[in-house]
């Protein structure tokens, strides 16, 4: 069973896949150039301490995501 959430509420060190972009203009051009892309899998490696940023590692490089991108992006959790 695949659960779909945002990818604000993922917990710190779980595995998810890239789903959907719900962002336009420059913004989605922004997510979509970093490499934030439907299928790919990212790690979830950290928050800072009032949840905001959101550090992710993807492609070998580590990410970080304002929650407000974050909110853009829906990933599927991925189990084990």
């Amino acid at each position: 069973m695949t659960s779909e959430t945002g990818l604000r509420t993922v917990p710190v060190n779980t595995r998810a896949r890239i789903t959907a972009v719900h962002a336009d203009g420059e913004l989605g051009r922004r997510i979509r150039d970093m490499g934030l892309i439907p299928g790919t899998e990212i790690a979830v490696t950290g928050k800072a301490p009032l949840r905001d940023p959101v550090a992710l590692r993807l492609r070998d490089f580590t990410l970080t995501l304002r929650n407000n991108e974050a909110d853009h992006i829906r990933v599927e959790i991925l189990e084990g």
